[in-house]
């Protein structure tokens, strides 16, 4: 047996192909704010990425590109006055911020309607209370879509994930839960993990750290799903062995080309949703 290989390029380019038609029949163009503080490599390249992403189908984008050395008020001022234009429909802050800003008031200060990232309370709350938040954080809702390619009924299924940020390991946790999976959270204090992995029906590794999940560590058919993004060998790779697993999984995402173009996809349309709800008739 062969793992069929999840193609997050090829689906991630189809939701693309669907916003830009549906953008197209707009009568203004949505507009996604970005706010970038600093010159971290990783950030720029990041922006970057989401401004081309953005232009390839027709979405405006504009950057605030702010000093290393940006006072917090500051920053907040920003945001209000993003807020407050009605002409911006999305809001991102790329993370991570400079140490002597608090990531946290910032995220909180985005308007919930505006918050295409997902991460203001409001929205993470609503997920929580398995009611439907304005924006779900777009890599765990990429994740979603690419799980639901290969398997769209995840009534009972019993999924393990690897990692436990707030950025995706624990809204991925609330998705799956909302979608009746029994789900298991592990980290880097969990003892005898390869207990829990070789159970998983579904496993998501999101931890960095290259190759770690190995062909002895899943069980046979299972579906598995790769965040990292690591360097081996001066090569690019994930949290699971690829090659190794292949002969034993029933479908696995590659790195590169899986979760990372679905993450840019699912912003794109968060801030198209945006636009909706901003102009839906009050």
């Amino acid at each position: 047996m062969t793992a069929r290989i999840i193609d997050g390029k090829q689906i991630a380019m189809r939701i693309r192909c669907e916003l830009q038609q549906k953008i197209s029949l707009l009568p203004q163009t949505p507009h996604l704010a970005i706010v970038l503080v600093g010159n971290d490599d990783s950030s720029l390249i990041y922006v970057r990425n989401k401004q081309k992403a953005a232009a390839e189908i027709g979405l405006k984008t504009t950057l605030f590109h702010l000093s290393e050395t940006t006072a917090e008020e500051e920053l907040l001022s920003l945001i209000d006055r993003c807020n407050n234009d009605s002409a911006i429909n999305g809001i991102i802050v790329q993370l991570p911020l400079p140490a002597h800003i608090n990531t946290h008031r910032i995220i909180d200060r985005i308007s919930p309607l505006k918050d295409v990232d997902g991460f203001h309370p409001y929205n993470t709350g609503m997920l929580q209370n398995n009611e439907k938040p304005y924006f779900i954080a777009a890599t765990p809702l990429g994740i979603m879509t690419l799980i639901k390619e290969v398997c769209p009924d995840l009534c009972g299924k019993n999924v393990v994930l690897i990692g436990a940020s707030l950025i995706v390991g624990r809204p991925l946790a609330t998705l799956m839960l909302n979608q009746e999976c029994t789900v298991s959270i592990t980290h880097i204090h969990t003892q005898n993990i390869q207990d829990l992995t070789r159970k998983a029906d579904i496993l998501i590794a999101a931890c960095g750290v290259a190759k770690l999940v190995k062909a002895d560590w899943i069980k046979p058919d299972s579906i598995l799903i790769d965040v990292g993004i690591n360097r081996a060998d001066g090569k690019i790779c994930g949290d699971i062995d690829y090659d190794d697993v292949l002969g034993k999984a029933a479908a696995v995402t590659p790195v590169p080309g899986g979760v990372g173009p679905m993450t840019i996809a699912m912003l794109l349309q968060n801030t198209y949703d945006a636009f909706i709800i901003q102009h839906q008739p009050l």
